[in-house]
């Protein structure tokens, strides 16, 4: 009887600090994934475009910390019952749903190339290949600088609706000049500012 009667005294004196260390790790988490959805501007820091591939597990997580935070931070049952049902009605629900809408409206993407600008170590072209539902799509990227503060802008765009449009060929032809063939042969070439920013982005198709 007095062991179990000191478990609940123990219980009871770490229920607080638990709760407080939940709930900063709900704080973390939704932070984190909130920088994650609002990132994918020109100039964004590549850090934060990685942390838009994991938005939904840092949602599920940040819900598991919060859920956590409440069921440790209140001795009331009944108060407990009803914020952890509501939490995860509406917690999961928009999980849920931003996890449909990102599979419908997404595709995967796949690396095509990766290439250093000539004589440069800070600055690097990359060429994506979106595949979804609907047509094939190249992206083209300069990322300039080092970890952590890298950024990246876009280049140029190339949706496949048209064979002609396909992207075949992305070159430096100078440390800040870009050169893109498209199957149709048209060559579009974009300049890169000290800074990193394209002075234009192409869009095809």
């Amino acid at each position: 009887m007095i062991h179990i009667v000191r478990g609940i005294m123990n219980f009871t004196r770490y229920r607080r600090p638990s709760a407080f260390l939940l709930l900063a790790m709900a704080v973390v988490l939704g932070a984190a994934a909130v920088a994650g959805l609002e990132s994918g501007g020109e100039g964004a820091l590549v850090l934060l475009l990685d942390l838009h591939e994991y938005v939904l597990l840092l949602g599920w997580l940040a819900l598991a910390a919060l859920t956590g935070a409440v069921l440790s931070g209140f001795a009331k049952s009944s108060l407990r019952v009803s914020l952890v049902t509501g939490l995860l009605v509406i917690g999961a629900s928009t999980l849920l749903i931003g996890g449909f809408v990102s599979a419908m409206s997404g595709g995967s993407d796949e690396e095509e190339k990766t290439e250093s600008a000539p004589g440069r170590s800070d600055r690097r072209l990359v060429v994506v290949r979106r595949s979804g539902f609907l047509d094939p799509v190249w992206c083209v990227y300069v990322y300039q600088g080092n970890p952590p503060l890298e950024r990246r802008w876009s280049v140029g765009c190339f949706d496949g609706d048209s064979e002609d449009n396909a992207l075949t060929e992305t070159v430096w032809t100078a440390p800040d000049r870009i050169r893109m063939t498209t199957e149709g042969g048209a060559i579009h070439e974009v300049s890169i500012t000290p800074g990193g920013r394209p002075d234009r982005v192409v869009t095809v198709g």
